[in-house]
């Protein structure tokens, strides 16, 4: 697990970027159901990466120019007729304790305490978000300080927003959060391979989703890290598709995107695969082009290379192997230009993993992609989708009826090394003849 020595050094990381700002942190809300039923709570991740403090209605403020006090929590305080409801809560003083604030203070106090750790700050580091509510509170605050300003000659003179700092810094994993990461993709990847033996003609695809996620919470991850996709037949034409209620049939592919989340980092892995005991013609066909177009786009995952490369690399690929199927016709350039390859691949081949699933960083600063680094993590998962319905794009053939409903996606996670890259899912098979029952 992440110790408080990591935690301590990314606040610190984060107070010598903001100057003499104070940057503000709101934990996640608690979500219902059933009108009165808390949904198992989880926590913002930016709060969470900077604090390890895992409860609701918490606040943690970062004022790196106050001479006391220069990380502040706001927590629930401790209340046994609340807590053998909804659980124990760490309170104000453990608050300082164990999670290392020079102050803590009741969540109830917010409004009276924050003005000391605001009227001495040239700006307020805070991301306006969801919490409406919340964020009509910072913007007051700041009002009442900018009223004064006059007066003082001192305080928040703007809101910026915390992202552009603090995703940057979450960017890059350090070996322990590397360590979490590789502890979600074991656990997934016994899953996903205890998923395959088991499928079969005649099973449902909600068994398959149960034998997946029973090995998710028997090894100790938290559970899933987003839906858990479970699609055969014509299912696997639907992107998200999480219905999972289908009986698989002989000759079906079963398309599997899970994975776990670990502490907080989560794994996401994607194979697809025969029902039954081997592809169809077609089926193979398709297979062998997504599995080409993955391995190239996996190679250009390189450090000192632009974020698109790989995206790119596997585009051209499954764009030269749509042309031999004559399910693409014109030219390359034209047709990756035009995007006419998109009735068939409508997605990017990949996204930042780590805390969130699909995780916090840009892609692009302005026109340059951003740059690939050691201790980045990416997915890259590129796939071919012929639905039913699916339409060619204007000018193109129309489309062989033996190609419809065949949906395919292979997906791994890749870390960025110094020397180039490592496939940390690359325990999960993928090969044709790995696929053959």
């Amino acid at each position: 697990m992440i110790g408080q020595t990591e935690y301590t050094e990314r606040r610190e990381q984060l107070m010598a970027k903001i100057g003499n700002g104070t940057a503000i942190f709101r934990s996640a809300p608690v979500a219902v159901m059933h009108n009165d039923v808390e949904y198992a709570f989880r926590q913002d991740s930016d709060f969470f990466y900077l604090t390890g403090f895992n409860e609701p209605e918490a606040v943690a403020v970062l004022a790196p120019h106050h001479e006391e006090h220069r990380y502040i929590l706001f927590v629930q305080p401790k209340e046994w007729d609340k807590e053998v409801w909804t659980g124990y809560r760490t309170g104000v003083d453990a608050a300082k304790e164990k999670y290392g604030a020079n102050e803590a203070y009741p969540i109830a106090e917010l409004d009276e305490k924050l003005p000391k750790y605001l009227e001495k700050a040239d700006r307020i580091y805070y991301h306006l978000g969801r919490d409406r509510k919340f964020n009509d509170c910072i913007i007051s605050h700041w009002q009442r300080l900018m009223a004064t300003y006059p007066k003082r000659g001192t305080g928040p003179i703007a809101i910026e927003s915390t992202h552009p700092i603090l995703h940057a810094m979450r960017l890059v994993k350090s070996p322990t959060e590397l360590e979490m990461m590789r502890k979600a993709v074991e656990i997934s990847v016994e899953a996903h391979n205890h998923a395959r033996e088991f499928t079969q003609p005649g099973r449902y695809e909600y068994e398959v989703q149960a034998e997946l996620e029973h090995i998710f919470r028997l090894r100790g991850a938290l559970g899933p890290a987003y839906p858990s996709i479970v699609a055969s037949g014509i299912n696997s034409c639907i992107l998200h598709y999480i219905e999972n209620n289908r009986q698989m049939q002989d000759n079906d592919l079963l398309l599997i995107d899970a994975g776990c989340s670990y502490g907080y980092y989560n794994a996401d892995i994607t194979r697809t695969f025969p029902v039954g005991s081997r592809f169809t013609p077609e089926q193979k066909i398709l297979y062998e082009l997504v599995l080409k177009a993955q391995l190239a786009a996996i190679a250009q995952v390189q450090p000192g290379n632009p974020y698109n490369l790989f995206h790119d690399t596997a585009v051209r690929v499954l764009v030269e192997g749509l042309m031999d199927l004559e399910l693409l016709a014109g030219d390359i350039e034209e047709i990756i230009k035009e995007e006419k390859y998109k009735p068939f691949y409508m997605h990017r081949t990949g996204h930042w993993l780590g805390l969130d699933v699909h995780d916090a960083g840009v892609y692009k600063h302005g026109e340059n992609w951003q740059t690939l680094q050691p201790g980045h993590v990416v997915t890259v998962e590129p796939g071919l989708y012929i639905g039913l319905d699916a339409k060619p794009a204007e000018g193109q053939p129309e489309i062989d009826h033996r190609w419809r409903g065949i949906g395919i996606r292979i997906e791994d996670d890749v870390l960025v090394t110094e020397s180039g890259h490592e496939v940390l899912t690359a325990a999960v098979p993928k090969s044709v003849e790995d696929m053959k029952r």
